[in-house]
């Protein structure tokens, strides 16, 4: 029977450590395997990664494009036919934080829009930043509810937040 305490490794397998510079009968003395002189016989005598002995290296070779977007956002983007694999009695609401409490979501998003591909029997009230005109009738139709949340900084938003934040068919 294998248990822990009886596992040993196949013939082969695992090496004795290389003891480098005990003398000459060891096979490793004197330069330690190392040659003779040579930036690679001295002590921390590598080059750094990408260092391609003077020639440009590959990273400075290739042209550079585009730049990283700090202000970028990111979406959730969920169907309809996701929100009905949740259990109602556990997300009662759905928000970002709900979903991303539940775990239904992972990682760090900033907006939520819903998608009407698939079919809703459970009435949720959904809080969110986008929804689809087809999701919208959807949701209605069973029975829940959408609030929308107005997008940060967006013109449409400010204007939304203004009137009533249900919308309603």
């Amino acid at each position: 029977m294998l248990r822990l305490n009886t596992i040993k490794a196949h013939p082969g397998a695992t090496h004795r450590s290389k003891r480098l510079g005990r003398g000459a009968g060891s096979g490793h003395g004197q330069t330690a395997g190392k040659g003779d002189k040579g930036q690679l016989a001295r002590s921390g005598g590598s080059v750094r990664p990408g260092f391609e002995g003077g020639q440009m290296p590959l990273y400075r070779r290739i042209p550079k494009r585009g730049f990283t977007n700090i202000q970028r956002r990111t979406n959730v983007i969920m169907n309809v036919a996701d929100l009905e694999r949740l259990d109602l009695a556990s997300f009662k609401e759905i928000s970002l934080e709900s979903l991303s409490n539940g775990n239904v979501i992972k990682g760090r998003y900033d907006r939520l829009t819903i998608l009407a591909t698939g079919e809703i029997t459970k009435a949720f009230i959904i809080k969110a930043h986008r929804v689809s005109t087809a999701a919208l009738e959807k949701i209605t139709k069973a029975g829940g509810k959408v609030e929308m949340i107005p997008i940060p900084g967006k013109r449409a938003a400010l204007k939304a937040a203004e009137k009533p934040a249900t919308k309603s068919t």
